[in-house]
């Protein structure tokens, strides 16, 4: 008989999907089939291809699942799809039927089964699929990802528990993820102290990593919709710090941090030149990861050169600095297939910070 588990959170970027990660890893070495599912799919991407999921098709590239890759994400939303389901032209019993055929198809084939919601509690419900309903339906325990602190998190729990309790899922834990490590201890107690009474356990996951948290050059792309030039290797390289080049020369190259993302603007010929004049020497590179290069006025020619001849990583981008900067500064990095240093960070960490026996003990 297969073991289901479902992965909800209070709100987006909680860390359901690193979570997720985490379990696989961890149950993996514990059973020898461990499939995942996520059965409504926001995001959507084009994967071997299937329009499905985008953490649906990061699970099936990393554990090697694209076997299973057209039953891991069964309603994958696409533009057009609540106005779709709401006109009639997608039946009201689909979301539901397609949902539970997949879900069937994989407990024959696996011993454990991760399902990941998607979003708040609420997500899926135009669709009569919402997080709730999905767990109940599926009989799968609720496993419940919650940021740090103690009490927005208790209102944000007890919000979405009124959802499950409605729809007669059953919570079994409550998972504080993004931990100060310094308050962590002290919120665990008074979280377990709410809940306890309830039944539910509240364990925790990850301290917050700013490694995690923060993007590749391959995000930044695909949030600009732009192509890195320069040096294609260093896609993968995170970028700890986003700063905006506005001071003189010299200032914005002495307080660069680590690996910093430089925002400047096209008219900056000297600090575009000295960045790229510098871009060979190793300790100056460890704390400039890229350049983003921003405005209308076009680049000098011979800065040009000197910014190819470098092989520097950066972006041209022809909207204003201030803009672009406030832009990467609100984005939130998602881990995709390709960020193998955030993978093997989370699944070393998992190890080491999530009870895999605990959570198995009471599926």
């Amino acid at each position: 008989m297969c073991k289901k588990i479902f992965i909800g959170a209070t709100a987006q970027h909680c860390g359901k999907t690193t979570i997720s990660l985490s379990l696989m890893h961890l149950a993996l070495k514990k059973y020898p089939r461990v499939g995942f599912i996520k059965p409504i799919g926001p995001k959507c991407i084009e994967y071997r291809g299937i329009c499905m999921d985008v953490d649906a098709a990061m699970v099936s590239s990393v554990f090697n699942l694209d076997d299973d890759v057209r039953l891991m994400s069964p309603m994958a939303l696409v533009p057009g799809s609540t106005r779709r389901f709401l006109d009639g032209e997608i039946p009201a019993d689909y979301p539901r039927r397609t949902i539970l055929e997949a879900v069937e198809k994989l407990e024959q084939k696996n011993d454990l089964l991760i399902i990941e919601g998607a979003g708040h509690t609420g997500v899926g419900s135009v669709f009569g699929v919402d997080n709730a309903t999905v767990a109940a339906m599926l009989g799968a325990p609720v496993l419940l990802v919650t940021g740090c602190g103690i009490g927005s998190v208790i209102d944000e729990v007890k919000l979405n528990l009124a959802l499950y309790r409605e729809a007669k899922a059953k919570v079994d834990f409550i998972m504080l993820n993004k931990m100060v490590p310094d308050k962590k201890e002290r919120s665990l107690h008074y979280i377990r102290k709410v809940f306890e009474k309830d039944g539910i356990t509240v364990t925790t996951a990850f301290d917050f990593l700013p490694i995690l948290a923060d993007p590749t050059l391959q995000h930044i792309a695909e949030l600009l919709k732009l192509p890195l030039m320069g040096d294609q290797r260093e896609l993968s390289r995170i970028c700890h710090t986003i700063q905006l080049g506005v001071a003189s020369c010299q200032r914005v190259i002495d307080i660069l941090g680590e690996s910093t993302l430089l925002v400047v603007n096209s008219s900056r010929d000297e600090l575009l030149v000295t960045a790229s004049s510098l871009h060979h020497i190793p300790d100056f590179k460890k704390r400039l990861t890229g350049l983003v290069i921003c405005g209308q006025s076009p680049i000098s020619a011979i800065t040009q050169q000197i910014l190819e001849d470098s092989n520097i990583p950066y972006f041209r981008v022809k909207d204003i600095s201030a803009e672009v900067f406030i832009r990467l500064r609100e984005h939130v990095s998602k881990i995709g297939p390709d960020d193998r240093e955030k993978i093997e960070l989370i699944n070393a960490t998992a190890e080491r910070c999530i009870d895999f026996d605990a959570i198995d003990a009471k599926l």
